[in-house]
């Protein structure tokens, strides 16, 4: 009964598993501190792949929640800030609040943890790893959904906030939609490439990546990106409170943005920094195998002297 449980537990694709090895993350052990990085990034990818589906919509439902961290303390600042010198600036800070909850907490977000995803796939491109891989993002988005329209619709209806902050929710979420289809593309292709060197900068960041965090993500409110999950809970309450067709979510909203943000974190990022780390484990892997032969060649040839003798 164990081992048909464990048959059934999903295992992703890979030499090292093949072999019956770990991945080698040790950076003296590796050709460059950035093939040490690329590793762990792909050991935690794995690990992310084979987690349970129930556990990976829960997780995801509780980030989508949390992210309306983002919201709340963006229409609070606007409202307390008003208009003073560089209140715009304090504003934006505002934004980071959902993501390090998130992420200090290990929830599943799409856009951070699913890109660590991706590298397991580009070293292994099998087919199971393909459905590990979207099984993995179609969970993480529909929970990341779910979570945000339910704070969405608690933000528009529960007696939580005065007026001025729904007002400035209001106006928070409208400047979201005066992007066309096309500007929310090219918006989140940013946004999800930002994202990405967030999640490549976190390994050696250690004690320093809350800072990391804050300064990633206040980049992209600042440059007014667009983001699949925090725009979701904008773009939700707008719904909600009845001042947008529920229509205008899908389109002009979460299509162009959930596109955009796939291939800015996920294909050009995660594609651009497996090459670079590629070609440096292969040179690594030829001199390994050169070594090899080389020292299998002088145990011949110490053998056939031993035998003359």
């Amino acid at each position: 009964m164990t081992s048909q449980h464990k048959n059934d537990e999903p295992e992703v694709e890979s030499e090292e598993k093949e072999q019956g090895e770990e991945i080698e993350v040790d950076e003296e052990q590796l050709p460059s501190g950035a093939a040490a990085i690329h590793e762990q990034i792909r050991q935690e990818g794995e690990k992310e792949l084979e987690r349970d589906s129930i556990a990976l919509l829960w997780s995801a439902i509780a980030a989508g929640l949390s992210m309306g961290a983002s919201l709340m303390a963006k229409g609070i600042f606007q409202v307390h800030l008003g208009d003073i010198p560089g209140g715009f600036l304090l504003e934006n800070l505002g934004y980071t609040f959902g993501f390090i909850i998130v992420i200090m907490a290990r929830q599943q977000l799409f856009t951070e943890n699913t890109v660590t995803a991706v590298l397991p796939i580009m070293h292994k491109p099998s087919g199971s790893n393909f459905l590990l891989l979207l099984r993995l993002w179609g969970m993480v988005l529909l929970g990341n959904l779910i979570g945000t329209g339910l704070v969405a619709l608690a933000f528009a209806h529960m007696p939580i906030f005065d007026d001025a902050t729904r007002l400035a929710f209001t106006h928070i979420s409208e400047k979201v939609m005066e992007n066309s289809p096309a500007e929310m593309f090219a918006k989140a292709i940013i946004a999800g490439w930002i994202i990405a060197t967030m999640v490549w900068m976190s390994p050696s960041a250690g004690a320093a990546r809350i800072l990391v965090i804050i300064l990633m993500t206040w980049l992209v409110a600042l440059g007014d990106l667009a983001h699949i999950v925090v725009g979701s809970v904008e773009v939700c309450y707008l719904v909600f409170t009845g001042a947008l067709p529920w229509q205008a979510f899908i389109w002009p909203f979460a299509i162009p943005t959930l596109a955009g943000n796939i291939i800015g974190g996920t294909f050009i990022f995660a594609l651009i920094s497996h090459a670079q780390i590629r070609n440096d484990m292969s040179a690594e892997q030829k001199a390994q195998a050169k070594a090899k032969q080389k020292k299998q060649a002088q145990q011949g040839e110490k053998a056939q002297k031993n035998q003359r003798k």
